[in-house]
């Protein structure tokens, strides 16, 4: 892993990823999605730009394979991605990335930070289409960048 890592985050595409969010994550060192992808074929299309992907089940995806939950580690930092937030986080989280609302979320409550990039396919409650970058650097704090979905 190099000194500094980027992260494209989407969640909640409901089978409606758009080119251009296809286009802008295809140069990520990684690309996390924390669910309702819906169908695989959806997913599909993240794995086939070749960069190192992972994937948690929502409420509305039909992959039974998909883990609920991941507990990941990058330069230093703790992540657990899930779809659905949970109203505490688990013991010694640093940070919680998570879905389901379709809102942007960047707060911290108590030791953790709730990160959440909104919703790439669906905008709700107000909040336009996002994605997000997380830029990683050892020994630093987490830069979470929210990026607007430009329509088709």
């Amino acid at each position: 892993m190099s000194v500094s890592w980027r992260i494209a985050v989407v969640a909640d595409t409901h089978d409606r990823l758009s080119p251009f969010v296809l286009e802008s994550i295809q140069e990520a060192d990684e690309i996390w999605h924390l669910g309702d992808v819906c169908e695989r074929v959806s997913w599909e299309k993240i794995c086939a730009l070749g960069r190192p992907s992972l994937v948690v089940r929502g409420n509305q995806d039909s992959e039974a394979s998909w883990p609920m939950s991941l507990e990941l580690e990058r330069l230093g930092h703790r992540f657990h991605l899930l779809h659905i937030p949970p109203r505490s986080a688990p013991a010694g989280v640093q940070h919680l990335l998570h879905g389901h609302t379709h809102v942007p979320r960047d707060q911290e409550i108590e030791t953790t930070r709730f990160l959440n990039p909104g919703s790439a396919g669906l905008a709700n409650k107000g909040a336009p289409r996002s994605f997000a970058w997380l830029e990683l650097k050892r020994g630093e704090r987490p830069f979470f960048r929210l990026m607007g979905v430009k329509t088709d």
